[in-house]
């Protein structure tokens, strides 16, 4: 039989369904929900908790338990990487229109906070064989992040690296300022004559860190997924290794393989 708070749970998460409780909408203080129920505020609290852990309320310091918002959804498919490959020569202004997360959002350029930070580092251990280069090589860490304008957590945690002599023919490409660059990473490539064969993805899922959780504003118990990027040249090379941390509560993973006929 349910606990007395998982009743009280769910007879809050029917109402939020329902539409009865909106999203925004404030929640009655924790006395008069006690009291409406019938149990202690305790056994209210639990419920609560319970509803927070879910991702469908979130407590405001101060102000009280309010229904929350849903977040922008992304749905990032294996496609991407062949349409962004697609667009590499289409004229500048067509690819200003629209990137990957509009792509992937459904959002449109002007809905985006977009930010970019350049910084040039040397290959650790993992990273040097990642490229196949000696430790301590000169490489160019990209991080973005990229929000909706009506939210304040990003879609992402990005963060790209280049090996920086592959790249350095064309000085735009280690300016963050040119960003961001219409056609992305792949049309910023080819302006130094690299075109990309093939890209591997690794998905994995852990809790995230406080400092993920805090940036992302993930309801708790929320995972996060990592996807480490692995983009190859023509000539197999490695030209790029990307780590992208996706929050799990408004992430989707689609992955559509065609199979040959028999």
């Amino acid at each position: 039989m349910p606990k007395a708070y998982e009743q009280i749970a769910d007879d809050i998460r029917r109402s939020i369904r329902a539409g009865l409780l909106r999203p925004g909408e404030r929640l009655p203080a924790e006395t008069k929900l006690a009291e409406q129920y019938r149990r202690s505020v305790p056994t209210l609290r639990d419920a609560l908790r319970l509803l927070r852990e879910e991702g469908l309320i979130e407590k405001e310091h101060g102000r009280g338990n309010f229904v929350r918002r849903p977040r922008a959804g992304v749905v990032r498919d294996n496609s991407r990487h062949q349409w962004e490959k697609s667009r590499v020569h289409q004229p500048q202004q067509r690819r200003a229109r629209t990137g990957a997360t509009e792509r992937d959002t459904g959002l449109e350029l002007q809905d985006l906070v977009f930010h970019a930070a350049y910084r040039e580092i040397r290959a650790d251990e993992h990273l040097a064989e990642a490229f196949a280069v000696p430790e301590g090589t000169p490489l160019i860490e990209r991080s973005y992040r990229t929000r909706y304008a009506a939210e304040s957590a990003p879609f992402n945690l990005a963060t790209s690296y280049l090996v920086r002599d592959q790249v350095a023919h064309n000085p735009d490409l280690l300016d963050d300022t040119k960003e961001p660059w219409p056609g992305g990473t792949q049309n910023q490539l080819s302006t130094v004559g690299i075109e990309l064969d093939r890209v591997e993805e690794r998905l994995t899922a852990r809790p995230p860190t406080p400092e993920e959780a805090a940036e992302l504003e993930l309801p708790p118990g929320t995972s996060v997924l990592l996807l480490r990027k692995t983009s190859y040249d023509t000539e197999g090379r490695v030209v790029e290794v990307a780590h992208v941390t996706l929050p799990g509560d408004r992430t989707e993973a689609v992955f559509t393989t065609p199979l040959e006929r028999w």
